[in-house]
């Protein structure tokens, strides 16, 4: 072997292993208490049905985290998650101010834009998963390249 060269099997038996989701803790998410106690009376109905959103997007995001191939699958698998919530709080953001201009309560719009924020910040809570997000966030935008103006 020529200084410089790679044993590339040796190589790649240092790095064995690495890429596996084995660190990766999956998450836990809940419904903060505040979003619940911000719901009128007649609104039980709205909180069981977020606790039930919440379990479900918690078992979804645990389930593509364990059967990821890599740690950089499942934050793709996360990124991905935290558009569509990032989407979900949009839209509810914008009926609050179409409610409003109806001159009808948006208390529903609110509790639901605020859970979403909420779950978006829970999962960046997990400092690791963060990491991961964060990196996999920027390759895209590097991927798609940046557009100004848009």
């Amino acid at each position: 072997m020529i200084a410089g060269d790679v044993d590339r099997t040796r190589l790649a038996k240092l790095f064995e292993g690495t890429d596996r989701t084995a660190g990766m803790d999956t998450v836990s998410l809940g419904v903060p208490q505040p979003i619940l106690d911000a719901l009128p009376e007649e609104g039980i109905d709205a909180g069981s049905d977020m606790q039930r959103v919440v379990a479900s997007w918690q078992e979804r995001i645990n389930e593509a985290i364990e059967t990821a191939e890599s740690d950089r699958d499942a934050a793709g698998a996360v990124a991905d998650a935290v558009e569509v919530l990032e989407d979900r709080h949009e839209r509810y953001d914008k009926h609050v101010v179409e409610l409003r201009a109806w001159g009808q309560s948006p208390i529903y719009a609110i509790a639901w834009r605020n859970l979403y924020a909420d779950l978006i910040a829970q999962l960046y809570d997990h400092d690791e998963l963060a990491d991961q997000m964060n990196r996999e966030r920027n390759a895209r935008i590097v991927e798609d390249g940046i557009r100004f103006g848009e």
